[in-house]
């Protein structure tokens, strides 16, 4: 179904590039893969605190991949999205709730729809205080939920920014987007999941 979005769009779309890796001024970055990363956008593009959200590319080996490529298989690459903020207004703690509330813990083989190691759940730690951050947030998911969770934390040396497309795909083209998550259940399977939990974060 994605494929099918995507494919009259290609022809105006350009090759990835990798995304600066240091943080300028007061903001820093955190890096997460929740399936497909046009819905991993809104959840964060909603947080007070967040200045961007970029979709890219993160946990492979290949430099510069494409989304076709990616979506082949082979890379090593997740569908991921990169959010730049402020840790003065909102924490990476804030971030972890929002990004469990917008996944399937238990699904570690694709997201919803969306089958393959490039739509694998991941968090991909930028600092060692993030990473200790990430295990005890999945520990306490675990035990919240009372089942094993099947993201992986990841060290990811680089994230690739995906073509120009894919970037605010929800802004751009909220129709074929609206259409695109009702078909994949992805709402359907979170509020199963998390019942009433809220969307943009975890409870306490």
């Amino acid at each position: 179904m994605r494929r099918l979005l995507t494919a009259t769009l290609l022809a105006g779309s350009t090759l990835a590039a990798p995304a600066l890796a240091q943080d300028q001024g007061n903001t820093a970055t955190a890096v997460f893969a929740g399936g497909c990363f046009w819905c991993m956008e809104p959840p964060y593009d909603d947080m007070t605190g967040v200045q961007a959200t970029i979709s890219g590319y993160a946990g492979g080996s290949t430099p510069n991949p494409t989304y076709e490529e990616v979506t082949a298989g082979g890379t090593g690459h997740a569908e991921a999205v990169k959010v730049v903020y402020d840790p003065s207004e909102v924490s990476y703690e804030e971030l972890l709730r929002t990004y469990w509330r917008n996944v399937d813990p238990f699904d570690g083989g694709g997201q919803f729809c969306d089958r393959g190691p490039s739509y694998r759940p991941a968090i991909f730690p930028q600092t060692q205080d993030q990473r200790e951050a990430a295990e005890a947030s999945k520990n306490a998911v675990a035990e919240q939920l009372g089942r094993e969770v099947a993201v992986t934390i990841e060290t990811a040396p680089a994230f690739y920014r995906a073509e120009d497309y894919h970037q605010n795909y929800y802004e751009k083209n909220p129709i074929q987007y609206r259409f695109y998550r009702w078909t994949c259940g992805r709402d359907d399977r979170l509020d199963e999941v998390w019942e009433d939990v809220p969307r943009l974060a975890l409870a306490e």
